[in-house]
């Protein structure tokens, strides 16, 4: 299994809610179209960061993440790689990402923590 965690930058344009709002009620509901991605996407969460703050942890001033898992690395390349994505869902990433500023990587999960009871 392959992850992709993406921390997202907004484009300059947005709010930081119209971005939440866009990210949820429109790129997520797309990118669930993508026939690919039915075949080898396991999951994807999206995160938005909360208001209040602490001092327990420093945190980068991101707009959100996006983690999504697929079934390999072909899978992956499958999926951001088809004609709906390049013709539906990337141009939609152009209206409401700031691609230069967003961080992306790939990697193996490994499971520190598993507990069933949260």
């Amino acid at each position: 299994m392959i992850k992709m965690t993406m921390l997202l930058r907004r484009n300059p344009k947005l709010t930081h809610e119209e971005f939440v709002k866009h990210h949820i009620e429109i790129h997520g509901p797309l990118f669930r179209k993508i026939p690919e991605a039915d075949k080898h996407c396991i999951r994807y969460i999206q995160t938005h960061p909360i208001k209040q703050k602490t001092s327990a942890v420093e945190v980068e001033d991101y707009d959100g993440t996006a983690e999504l898992w697929f079934d390999s690395l072909e899978g992956l390349e499958n999926t951001l790689n088809s004609d709906f994505y390049k013709n539906h869902v990337f141009p939609d990433e152009k209206t409401f990402l700031d691609h230069e500023n967003t961080q992306v990587t790939i990697g193996d999960q490994v499971e520190i923590i598993t507990n069933s009871n949260s």
